[in-house]
Parts: structure tokens; C-alpha cells; sequence
């Protein structure tokens, strides 16, 4: 087999063969939109039970057509239970993690097609699978410090215009007060009340 076939059959990766299981979402779906907690526990329910229905699928199977369905079927349950977790928690990490899934996911099944050859072929065949997985994760941690530090700075631009608010505020009191000075009596008090309410102060 060329170079080119071997590389193709890795890349192709989860291009399911014949599978039960392939009927179902391939490896490669986005993640799912934020949620709720019963709709997570939900989706990892739901996964949990795929995943039972497509390890019996591959019960009919032999060898390594086996294995393969398999990988896949466990693969395709480790990434809606990541993708539900990145979907529930939506953060940085929870999406990283779940690009993470997606990778090994993919590298397993991979390295399960790469049991088809023998000598050369097969060793250049788990190199180019774990090349693949290896730079799905650098991926994924370059995204995931991307998020972080955007995050980051987003929380401290409103750190910082919540302080600007609370000096101009103590600002404007202070003058407010000051204007109260020129009167006396009652007068003066109900000016100080008004600029307390007014401002926010105590």
C-alpha cells in the first residue's frame, strides 16, 4: 500500500466501515450549545445507552473489523459526554477537554485500522495516526489559553470600568455635597439626603 493510501486511511480516520454505529453522529460534529443540568445529564444518559446499542452492533463483527467498530462505538461515546460536559460548563477547559476527546477518539480508531498492515506500513501508520492526535491536543491548548486570556482581560476592563464608575460616582457626591454647604438648617440636610440617595452613599 503507498504512501498516499496509508496517509488517506488515516485521515479518513472515522470514516465509519459499515458499522452500526455509523448511522449515528460522526466524530468530527461540533460540540453542543450551552445547556442545562438536566439536559447534560440527559445527553450523558443518552450516550451511555448509544453506547450500549452499538457495542452489540459490533458483536456480528470479527477481528479486527471488531476492534475498529468497537473504537468507535467507545470513541463516539467519550466525545458526546465531553462535548456535554464543554456544552454544561462552558468554559475554556471544558471545550479543550473536549477537542482532547475528539483526538484520542479519532487516534484510537486509527491505530485500530492501522492493525490491517504489517512492517513498515503499520509503524508509519501509528506515527502519522499519533502525529495527528498530537497536534489535535496542541490545538486545543492553544485555543484553550486563547480563551482564558480573552476571558481574563474581559474581566478586568470590567473591573476596571465598575472602579471608574465608583470614582466618578464618589466624585460627583463629593461635589454634590460640597453645593449643600452654601445652605443651612433643613435645608441643607434635605440637600445632603438628596445627594446621598442620589449617589448611592449611606
Amino acid at each position: 500500500m503507498s504512501r498516499l493510501m496509508i496517509a488517506l486511511f488515516i485521515t479518513a480516520g472515522l470514516s465509519f466501515g459499515g458499522c452500526a454505529a455509523q448511522r449515528q453522529a460522526p466524530m468530527n460534529s461540533a460540540p453542543m450549545a450551552p445547556m442545562s443540568k438536566d439536559a447534560y445529564d440527559a445527553a450523558v444518559k443518552s450516550a451511555e445507552t448509544q453506547y450500549k446499542m452499538d457495542k452489540d452492533a459490533c458483536s456480528s463483527r470479527g477481528g479486527n473489523a471488531k476492534d475498529i467498530c468497537l473504537a468507535e462505538a467507545s470513541g463516539r461515546e467519550k466525545i458526546a459526554k465531553a462535548d456535554a460536559e464543554a456544552g454544561y460548563k462552558g468554559t475554556p477547559k471544558a471545550r479543550e477537554d473536549s477537542r482532547v476527546a475528539r483526538a484520542e477518539a479519532t487516534y484510537n480508531v486509527a491505530k485500530q485500522k492501522c492493525n490491517e498492515l504489517s512492517g513498515n506500513s503499520k509503524d508509519v501508520c501509528v506515527k502519522e495516526a499519533n502525529a495527528t492526535m498530537v497536534k489535535a491536543k496542541a490545538d486545543a491548548k492553544v485555543e484553550q489559553v486563547a480563551a482564558d486570556t480573552k476571558e481574563d482581560s474581559a474581566m478586568k476592563q470590567a473591573d476596571a470600568r465598575r472602579q471608574a464608575a465608583e470614582q466618578k460616582r464618589d466624585a460627583d457626591y463629593k461635589v454634590a455635597v460640597e453645593k449643600c454647604d452654601a445652605l443651612t438648617g433643613a435645608a441643607k440636610s434635605t440637600c445632603v439626603s438628596d445627594a446621598k440617595l442620589r449617589y448611592g452613599k449611606s
